[in-house]
């Protein structure tokens, strides 16, 4: 079975996240994307983190009915901050059967070699790169990585986290079960940040 992982901090997930990763799995040989729900990204600030068993009931309410798309918990038994090369290694001995493979934006793919064992991931892992906006002219800089064509989406979670905590309406871009669940909980009210970052 093949299977894409698509990791991210999903804070909070929407509708960028979903179209991409239907995409993926529709448009190549992969019987299943896995959303791996990051606790703590090495790259990224906490100060605006939602607790990850939140952001992980998130995932599972906006994919929920899917036969091909599946949430995972498994970095949040790791060590933190969270390792792809480290998880890869877990999925591997936990799954033997499966093959893997990593759905990378354009914008994170530029930073790859920063990232631990990097090479390690690109000479071991198929990656199905995908472009981001603003980030249209990365180049493939392993054998095994593969540039697929998916809709160039301009979404992302702290645009919908900054219009939360000002008050404005994010319908349209999460589904509204997950819309429904943010405004019932006050998720996000206090995200403290700037939203060009």
């Amino acid at each position: 079975m093949n299977i894409g992982l698509y990791f991210g901090s999903f804070n909070p997930i929407h509708l960028g996240h979903l179209i991409i990763a239907n995409h993926v799995v529709e448009e190549t040989d992969l019987d299943e994307v896995w959303f791996i729900v990051t606790p703590q990204n090495p790259f990224k600030k906490n100060n605006t983190l939602l607790n990850e068993s939140h952001r992980l009931q998130l995932v599972r309410l906006a994919i929920e009915g899917s036969r091909k798309l599946k949430a995972n918990n498994i970095e949040f038994s790791l060590p933190r901050p969270s390792y792809t090369c480290d998880t890869l290694i877990h999925l591997q001995e936990r799954y033997p059967g499966r093959v893997f493979s990593l759905i990378i934006g354009s914008d994170g793919y530029q930073n790859i070699n920063k990232w631990k064992n990097a090479n390690y991931i690109l000479n071991n892992f198929q990656i199905l790169l995908f472009t981001r906006p603003g980030f249209e002219e990365i180049k493939p800089i392993s054998e095994n990585t593969i540039l697929i064509s998916a809709p160039l989406l301009d979404i992302s979670a702290t645009q919908i986290r900054h219009k939360i905590k000002h008050r404005k309406s994010i319908r349209y871009l999460v589904p509204d079960i997950i819309m429904e669940e943010i405004i019932n909980n006050g998720y996000y009210n206090n995200s403290l940040e700037n939203p060009s970052e």
